[in-house]
C-alpha cells in the first residue's frame, strides 16, 4: 500500500539540489506526483516542496532525506498527507470565520479536523456544539492574562493540536506564547496591515475614502499584526459603500483569505523566508 507525503526543505541556493532529492526519491521507487521550487537571488536560498507516493515505511523515508543533510545543507520536513492536521480554533464574539471553517471541514473542501474551539466569551458556544466539537469558554483580563494563556497551552497539548487558528479572536497573545507556539498560529486580520488597527476598522477606512478594502492572514509573532503574511483576498468599493456594506464584504474577504491560508499550511505549501513566506499554491 502506497502513501502520500509531502517533503518541503531549503537550503542555500545551489546547482543540483532537484537533481539530489529527485534522484533520492527515485532510488527508492516514490512517484513524484507535484514538484514546485523557488530560489531567493536576494536571499541565496533555495525553497522546494516536493508531493510523492511511496511504499516505504515514514522513518525510511526520514532517514533518507536525513542523510542529504550534510551535502545540501538543508532544513528539511517530512509529512503523511493520509494524516489530517488537528487544529485549535480560537475565537471572540464574531462568529463568520468560525462558521466557515466549520462548513467547509464538514463539506469535505479543507481537510483538517477542528479538535476544539477556545474562546473568551460564551456567544459561539451553540454554533460549536452543534458540529459536535468541544467548546472552551476562558475569559481573560489583563490580570488574568498569563494563567488562561497557560490553559490554552494546556489545552493545545490535551488535543495534540499541531495548529492554532485565530478564527477574530480579539485578544493579543504574548509574546511568551507567541513563542512557545512560533510557526504554527495564524491570524486573520481585517486590513492590509498594518492599516487601521483597533476598533472599527471598517469605519476607518470609510471615514478616509479607500477604494480597496482586504483581509490578511498571517503568522501570528510577538509584533502584533506583523507576522509573515500567507494571503491576502480584496475587493474593490467606491462612495456608495456604507460602513455597514463595507463590514460586510470585509466578512467574505477575512473568510477567503483565512481558509486558503489554513489549507495551504495543512498541505505544507507554505514555507518560511525571513520575515516573508514562500507559498506554493495547487
Amino acid at each position: 500500500m502506497s502513501s502520500e507525503y509531502v517533503l518541503t526543505l531549503s537550503c542555500p541556493d545551489r546547482p543540483g539540489v532537484v537533481a539530489a532529492v529527485s534522484g533520492m526519491l527515485a532510488t527508492r521507487k516514490c512517484n513524484i506526483t507535484e514538484s514546485q521550487q523557488f530560489g531567493d537571488p536576494v536571499a541565496g536560498r533555495f525553497f522546494m516542496r516536493v508531493q510523492f507516493t511511496s511504499g516505504l515505511p515514514e522513518d525510511e523515508l526520514r532517514s533518507a532525506c536525513t542523510a542529504l543533510v550534510p551535502e545540501l545543507s538543508m532544513e528539511f520536513q517530512l509529512h503523511d498527507l493520509g494524516v489530517r492536521p488537528r487544529v485549535l480554533v480560537m475565537v471572540s464574539k464574531l462568529g463568520h470565520c468560525l462558521n466557515d471553517l466549520l462548513y467547509r471541514v464538514r463539506s469535505g473542501l479543507l481537510d483538517i479536523e477542528i479538535v476544539a474551539v477556545v474562546s473568551n466569551h460564551p456567544d459561539l458556544r451553540p454554533l460549536t456544539q452543534s458540529y459536535g466539537i468541544d467548546y472552551h469558554h476562558l475569559p481573560v483580563t489583563a490580570e488574568t492574562r498569563q494563567r488562561q494563556e497557560a490553559e490554552v497551552l494546556t489545552l493545545v497539548a490535551h488535543y495534540r493540536a499541531e495548529m492554532v487558528v485565530l478564527a477574530r479572536y480579539m485578544q493579543v497573545l504574548s509574546e511568551d506564547l507567541c513563542g512557545k507556539l512560533a510557526g504554527k498560529v495564524i491570524n486573520i486580520h481585517h486590513s492590509f496591515l498594518p492599516s487601521f488597527k483597533g476598533a472599527k476598522p471598517y469605519h476607518q477606512a470609510y471615514s478616509r475614502g479607500v477604494k480597496l478594502i482586504g483581509a490578511t492572514a498571517h503568522y501570528v509573532t510577538a509584533d502584533l499584526d506583523e507576522g509573515p503574511i500567507i494571503e491576502q483576498e480584496v475587493a474593490r468599493v467606491n462612495h456608495t459603500h456604507s460602513p455597514e456594506d463595507l463590514a460586510a464584504m470585509g466578512r467574505d474577504l477575512e473568510c477567503l483569505a483565512l481558509s486558503r491560508a489554513v489549507r495551504w499550511h495543512a498541505e505544507q505549501r507554505v514555507l518560511l523566508d525571513g520575515h516573508k513566506t514562500i507559498v506554493f499554491p495547487r
